[in-house]
């Protein structure tokens, strides 16, 4: 499609025609409460406030929208943006404190390289990244680097100036269907339960934990139910760079095109010969580390901070499957001992950590992979291989499949030239029992090893970027988010 035809989902006659609802005050429609009830079908207390019944309980209805994403990590605050843009009221739902989700509060940075065109959202977030005077590129690849918290922040400035707003500290517990529709989410929050209306919603939240709250069909792990590896990442102070970087390339480790500049980034696979292994047996030797300590480990400098660089590590493959909150935290009190290991290890034995001291362990386990919708186009491993085109394709993914397996340690397949691509289908981020939902991120319509594509940065940003065009798409056109025809959100060729 034409770009000029991109305007019809992502442009100025999309904004000129979006619907709006009264301008709002905090959290709440300034409606009467009267209006607000009987636009969603709610009842009110004694006190004629909004509330809506939920398993019993009149649950008080806070605000009204017309987009209300559940889940505030890069998909969702892309897609919440890009709704802001296009004159929706828009309300970000988030149980922590800074969006951004795994890329700040997992510490998973930078982004990774890719090299197809992405969308409108992504630059702008580059753009903030750079307005803070720290470096976001490299001299050698096309990686996007940010600092976990200054990618939040960007996040927050794009969404409220643009007219959005982030309710944080709020999990979500519940919804609230009639005829098969979503029309409110309920969330806990300090106060207790509360709603939230709107006419669309976006499920952004990693776990499609809105799409099962709504009872559409999900899928978790591969064949056998077990999950991607999980990681627990951290950051570490005080190191020499450069005096780590002179290490590692006098063992002639060439994983890191960065020979030079001010980012780095360096790892080591156990028995796949990397260079940096003997150093890690002879912690091991020494009774530092754990033989399971070597299984992965990788570090990234982080930009505007000297001296410090992330870690993406370590690794918890005794967590088969991480769909329990058991499990995670089983997994996550594992990984605080190894990172205390690996801390030792690198400031008595690595050179250039001789004076490092950890910085920040990250509050959110990184989950790489965990339930995936079943939407109305699965998208496979097939597509991968085909580079596959569709009518509906509305997202260029050009990641390889990128497995970190519990059984079979990494497993990549990797047979793209640059420029090579896959399109992922509006269809895979819609399903057929809730019309007036879409899904976004790491959740959405994929078998276990395409997901481990589709899962990076850039594309899940541009994914909500889409998601957010489809909003207002649907808003003007009265035609559900499920039903819309996915060709009119392509904004390429």
């Amino acid at each position: 499609m034409p770009d000029n035809d991109a305007t019809d989902a992502g442009g100025s006659r999309a904004r000129e025609g979006a619907r709006r609802t009264p301008a709002r005050k905090g959290l709440v429609v300034e409606m009467t409460q009267a209006q607000a009830a009987t636009r969603r079908g709610e009842d009110t207390d004694g006190a004629g406030a909004p509330a809506v019944r939920w398993r019993g309980e009149d649950v008080p209805v806070i605000g009204s929208y017309d987009v209300v994403v559940v889940g505030g990590g890069a998909s969702g605050s892309a897609c919440g943006i890009r709704c802001a843009m296009e004159g929706l009221s828009t309300l970000v739902v988030d149980r922590y404190s800074l969006l951004g989700g795994s890329a700040t509060n997992a510490l998973v940075c930078p982004m990774m390289p890719t090299y197809v065109d992405h969308l409108e959202v992504l630059r702008m977030v580059e753009g903030g990244l750079a307005a803070t005077g720290a470096p976001t590129r490299d001299d050698y690849t096309t990686m996007v680097w940010f600092a976990p918290e200054q990618l939040g922040m960007v996040l927050e400035d794009l969404l409220y100036d643009n007219g959005g707003q982030a309710l944080y500290d709020a999990t979500l517990v519940g919804v609230v269907c009639e005829a098969g529709r979503i029309t409110h989410a309920v969330l806990s929050v300090v106060e207790g339960l509360v709603a939230v209306a709107a006419d669309g919603f976006v499920d952004a939240s990693g776990d499609a934990a809105l799409a099962r709250a709504a009872g559409v069909a999900t899928s978790a792990g591969d064949e056998e139910g077990a999950n991607q590896v999980s990681s627990l990442r951290f950051t570490m102070g005080g190191v020499d760079v450069e005096r780590y970087r002179d290490y590692v390339l006098s063992l002639d480790d060439h994983f890191s095109p960065l020979v030079d500049g001010y980012f780095f980034e360096s790892a080591m696979v156990a028995g796949r010969g990397f260079k940096l292994e003997p150093t890690f047996r002879r912690g091991v030797e020494a009774g530092i580390l754990r033989e399971e300590d070597l299984r992965y480990y990788q570090t990234f400098s982080l930009p505007g901070k000297p001296g410090c660089i992330a870690l993406n590590c370590p690794h918890v493959a005794s967590m088969r499957s991480n769909t329990t909150a058991v499990a995670r935290t089983a997994a996550l009190r594992e990984a605080h001992g190894t990172i205390r290991r690996l801390a030792r290890f690198l400031r008595e034995m690595m050179p250039g950590f001789e004076g490092s001291y950890v910085m920040q362990v990250a509050p959110l386990i990184g989950i790489r992979e965990s339930w995936r919708v079943r939407g109305k186009y699965l998208l496979t491993e097939d597509d991968y291989a085909r580079q596959a085109r569709f009518d509906d394709g509305v997202v260029k993914g050009d990641w390889y499949i990128d497995v970190h397996s519990n059984k079979k340690g990494l497993y990549h397949n990797n047979t793209y030239r640059h420029g090579d691509y896959y399109e992922i289908p509006w269809r895979s981020m819609v399903c057929d029992e809730v019309p007036n939902l879409a899904v976004v991120g790491r959740c959405i319509s994929a078998t276990f090893l395409m997901q481990a594509s589709v899962r990076i940065l850039p594309t899940v940003i541009d994914m909500g970027d889409v998601a957010g065009s489809a909003c207002a798409l649907s808003a003007r056109s009265g035609v559900a988010l499920a039903d819309l025809d996915g060709s009119r959100l392509r904004r390429f060729a």
